[in-house]
C-alpha cells in the first residue's frame, strides 16, 4: 500500500507543531501516511499544487502568509473558503480538481467562541489585531454568532481596508490608536505574528483596559506569549490557539481522511510539553 503524504506550506514554518498532530492521528488510527513542512517562497506555490494534481501529495494545509496566494492555483474554494477567500486546507476532489477549504472558521468556533459562555456576546465590543491571512475567517466567525460591534485595527492600513471591502460592518482603528481604544473594547484578539516564537512583541503596554476584559490570542507557539503573561498578571481573562490550532486540525484531517480525531488528553499534554 503506498503512503499518502500530506504537508503544510507557509514561511516560515519552524513554530509549526502540524507535523506532529496529523501525524500522531495516522498513528492512532493506523492510517499509513505521513505529514510534513514544505517551507515554499511565493513563486513555488505553483509547484506544490501541481504535485497535489498529480497526486505526489495527498493534501496540504496553508498558514502565513499564503492563505490568500493559493487561490489563483486551485480549481475551486468551496465553503468558509469561499467566504472569506482565505484557504487553509488543500485536496484533490473525486473529479480531479484542486480544492480550497477553510478549516480556520471551525477552529475558532470551537476553539475559542464556544468557549466564552457569554449570553450578550452579541453586545461585546470586539478589537481584532491584524489583517492577516487568518483574519477573515475571525470575522466571518464572529459575524455567524451575531457580533455586530467590530474593529480592526493592522500596522499597515491598506491591509485593514481590504478586510473591510469584504466585510462593510467592520470599524478601522489607526494602530498608534489602539492603545487609546482598547479601553472600551470587551474582547481582544490578537492576529498578529507579534509573540509569535522567533517574532518580536507588542510595543503598546494597554494599560487602561476594562476589568473583564477577554484577550485571545492566535498564537499557540509559545504557550504563554508575552502579552499572555502581562494580562494573566494583572487578572485579564486569556486565552492562546493552541484548542483552534487543534480544531482546525480536526477538520482538515476529517476532509481528508474521512474520520473525526479525537482530541485526547495525552496528544494536549504532549503539544503543551512540546510549547514550552
Amino acid at each position: 500500500m503506498k503512503e499518502k503524504k500530506y504537508g503544510i506550506i507557509g514561511k516560515p514554518l519552524s513554530h509549526s507543531l502540524s507535523p506532529f498532530l496529523h501525524n500522531y492521528w495516522f498513528n492512532k488510527y493506523k492510517i499509513l501516511a505521513n505529514y510534513s513542512l514544505i517551507e515554499v517562497e511565493l513563486k513555488e506555490i505553483d509547484g506544490v499544487i501541481k504535485k497535489i494534481r498529480s497526486g505526489e501529495l495527498d493534501g496540504i494545509n496553508v498558514t502565513v502568509p499564503y492563505k490568500q496566494a493559493v487561490i489563483p492555483f486551485l480549481d475551486l474554494i468551496i465553503d468558509d473558503a469561499e467566504k472569506t477567500q482565505s484557504v487553509n486546507t488543500i485536496n484533490l476532489n473525486e473529479i480531479g480538481q484542486v480544492v480550497g477549504n477553510n478549516t480556520d472558521v471551525h477552529g475558532l468556533e470551537h476553539g475559542f467562541i464556544n468557549k466564552l459562555n457569554n449570553q450578550n456576546l452579541d453586545k461585546n465590543k470586539i478589537l481584532i489585531l491584524g489583517a492577516g491571512g487568518v483574519t477573515p475567517s475571525i470575522v466571518y466567525a464572529l459575524l455567524k454568532k451575531g457580533i455586530k460591534k467590530l474593529f480592526i485595527s493592522n500596522r499597515t492600513l491598506k491591509k485593514a481596508e481590504n478586510i473591510k471591502k469584504r466585510f462593510p460592518l467592520i470599524k478601522i482603528i489607526d494602530w498608534k490608536n489602539i492603545e487609546i481604544e482598547i479601553e472600551y473594547m470587551d474582547i481582544v484578539i490578537n492576529a498578529t505574528s507579534l509573540g509569535l516564537k522567533g517574532e518580536n512583541n507588542f510595543q503598546q503596554e494597554f494599560n487602561n483596559i476594562k476589568p473583564n476584559l477577554v484577550y485571545y490570542d492566535v498564537i499557540y507557539n509559545p504557550n504563554e506569549t508575552t502579552m499572555i503573561k502581562k494580562f494573566n498578571k494583572r487578572g485579564v481573562k486569556t486565552f492562546n490557539g493552541l484548542e483552534m490550532f487543534i480544531c482546525q486540525g480536526q477538520k482538515s484531517f476529517c476532509l481528508w481522511n474521512k474520520i473525526n480525531p479525537d482530541s485526547d488528553e495525552i496528544l494536549k499534554e504532549t503539544l503543551v510539553k512540546k510549547l514550552r
